[in-house]
């Protein structure tokens, strides 16, 4: 199976599929940080998803200003109206320009040439929500501790062709306010900096595993059937 994976430099997807017998390619505008030859520096808006995939996971598209934690810089009451308050150092037309970028990728990503499409991003906002194609569905919800990862991370999956993951090694929850509690919450937690946003974007060995096998399983039952 032929497969594509978006917006990733860690390799941890790409890596995942491999693992599987399948050709796997990751694309970026940044450089792959495991050094492979199996990733494609580019845009993925610029062509790449025309190249026959039978499979397109995208990891992580811009989302910042398309969240709903982060509605609150894009407009006041209301809709687009002037925001309270911007970022230090940002004015609205930046977040603007932001909010089209990631409408953009998104958009590309789901109406692409591909049958299966997976792209991870968080719950929209509503302004978000009002740019999106009538047929994307609510994203399916799963966190990485469903699948032996002991850490808290909403993490939604908007999917056409493709079922939504099942839990795998689902851990027991630990006791709120505890020390491992606190640990599972290491990704909210995370310190300002200018590593904050590609280490919370890093994707879950366990869940990517999950994904490997479930979705490969499930397209390739598709394929032989038909």
């Amino acid at each position: 199976m032929k497969v594509l994976i978006g917006c990733e430099t860690s390799g941890i997807a790409r890596r995942a599929f491999a693992a599987l017998g399948h050709d796997v390619w990751s694309c970026d505008i940044e450089a792959a940080e495991d050094g492979s030859n199996r990733h494609i520096r580019c845009d993925i808006r610029d062509g790449i998803l025309s190249e026959g995939w039978d499979l397109l996971a995208v990891m992580h598209p811009p989302c910042t200003r398309l969240c709903r934690s982060g509605r609150r810089w894009m407009s006041g009451p209301g809709k687009w109206t002037q925001p309270k308050r911007l970022p230090n150092g940002r004015t609205w037309a930046d977040m603007r320009a932001e909010f089209e970028e990631g409408v953009d990728i998104f958009t590309t990503c789901w109406t692409a040439p591909i049958e299966r499409v997976a792209i991870e991003n968080p719950e929209m906002n509503d302004l978000a929500k009002d740019r999106m194609p009538a047929d994307l569905p609510p994203p399916a919800l799963v966190q990485p501790f469903w699948f032996g990862e002991p850490a808290y991370k909403a993490t939604g999956w908007y999917l056409r062709g493709l079922p939504a993951l099942q839990a795998t090694n689902k851990l027991q929850e630990p006791r709120r306010g505890s020390a491992d509690w606190k640990a599972w919450n290491a990704v909210h937690r995370m310190p300002p900096g200018p590593e904050r946003a590609r280490l919370r974007s890093r994707s879950f060995p366990g869940m990517m595993q999950a994904a490997a096998h479930q979705w490969t399983d499930a397209a390739t039952t598709e394929i032989r059937s038909a």
